[in-house]
């Protein structure tokens, strides 16, 4: 950038001492040095834009954008219409995010250079920053039509087409971006959440696969795996991950592959090693419980809701699995104190009425199941036929037995 200006200065026929002596520190880049020679050259000459801009752009480089902006201004004030005061500053003003000062800056240059491409790509930039998502395509296109080799266009239009919702157009360029520039490889991460925010985590999948060696990337190919039904093929991706990190997350997430994959023990190996890491991780135990419970380990199930209660006594999810295995154990007294417990809540349901019904009937309650029984078909209203029925004959039964005695 900063040759452009030199070209100025010598079309300018002025190289007093401090100016070349300016340009070789920016020649070097050196830009301290550089700054405190055209700053005299300045001084000298209020009126030498030249000298003024080679400050502004020193200013630039050592990253002092304010004072380089004030610059770039005076300078534009001392010669209107000096492109590269235009184009440097528009550039600068959209890297501290005020694109909308950027804009017209952008524009002029645009418009004095209409084959150059710089000019393009920044504008195109500060359109997309501005929410001008259709003007920013257009400008970035041509912008890559007048350099194709741009990574930096290339992303810009990805992200215009993107927000546009045209992502199949977006796709392509997203991946030119990271192959034209290394340093532009979140170009893809960009794109695979993209895929995954549009609900199309499978074509995500071959992207994470070309970072092999990223923790993230392996976490999210193996999670987008197990959405995608194939839970046997990220089980290593997750083991791996484990292995380099083994947190609590990535141990719970590995069970879950586990899991899935038809691998229950291991699974739970898992979870028991989370837990004594993070004994005090109650989503963790609740993941447990319903692990145990799932393998009809009724008993340790019942243990691991009991403590998730205790220490979330609010739960209504904690009471609902406390209650259904302590049915499931015969342990009625103490599942009809689970259920009384949902009921204080205030989160009782049909489902819970019914359950309560069955307490209270195997209890021979039967006053009291008859009432629960009814409570459920009033509650239920016809969503739950199969327990309806079982209900209706359960009362023909227990109002028999009432009118026995």
């Amino acid at each position: 950038m900063w040759w452009a200006g030199a070209l100025i200065w010598l079309a300018l026929g002025q190289q007093p001492d401090p100016a070349a002596e300016g340009l070789k520190a920016l020649e070097a880049r050196n830009y301290q040095e550089a700054a405190e020679c055209f700053a005299r050259a300045w001084q000298a000459d209020p009126n030498d834009y030249g000298a003024l801009f080679h400050l502004a752009l020193a200013h630039s480089f050592l990253g002092k954008d304010a004072e380089a902006i004030s610059e770039y201004r005076k300078v534009l004030e001392l010669k209107p219409g000096l492109y590269e005061a235009q184009l440097n500053l528009g550039i600068l003003l959209l890297r501290q995010r005020r694109a909308d000062e950027a804009e017209p800056y952008l524009r002029a240059a645009c418009e004095q250079r209409p084959n150059q491409a710089r000019p393009r790509l920044h504008l195109g930039l500060a359109l997309l920053d501005r929410g001008d998502v259709s003007g920013a395509a257009q400008a970035l296109q041509r912008a890559l039509e007048l350099d194709p080799a741009s990574a930096l266009a290339h992303l810009g239009l990805a992200r215009a087409l993107a927000r546009q919702g045209i992502l199949d157009q977006a796709a392509p360029h997203f991946r030119k971006a990271a192959e034209l520039d290394a340093g532009f490889q979140d170009a893809l991460w960009e794109l695979a959440a993209l895929y995954e925010q549009n609900g199309r985590g499978a074509e995500a999948i071959p992207i994470y696969q070309q970072f092999p060696e990223n923790p993230a990337a392996r976490e999210r190919l193996a999670n987008l795996l197990i959405e995608a039904g194939r839970p046997a093929e990220a089980v290593p991706h997750l083991e791996w991950v484990a292995t380099r990190s083994p947190s609590t997350a990535n141990r719970a997430a590995l069970a879950l592959a586990y899991s899935k994959s038809g691998q229950p023990e291991k699974a739970l190996q898992e979870l028991r090693r989370a837990l004594e890491a993070e004994p005090g991780n109650l989503d963790l135990r609740m993941m447990y419980g319903r692990m145990l419970r799932d393998q009809k380990r009724y008993a340790e199930a019942a243990g691991e809701f009991l403590r998730y209660v205790q220490a979330r006594q609010d739960s209504v999810e904690g009471w609902n699995e406390l209650a259904a295995m302590l049915i499931s154990l015969a342990q009625y007294e103490q599942a009809l104190a689970a259920l009384d417990r949902v009921r204080a809540l205030g989160a009782e349901t049909a489902g819970h009425l019914y359950l309560r019904a069955i307490v209270l009937d195997r209890l021979k309650d039967y006053r009291g199941a008859l009432a629960a029984y009814q409570a459920f078909l009033a509650a239920g209203q016809g969503k739950h036929p199969d327990e309806e029925f079982k209900a209706r004959q359960r009362i023909r039964v227990i109002q028999k037995e009432l009118d026995r005695r």
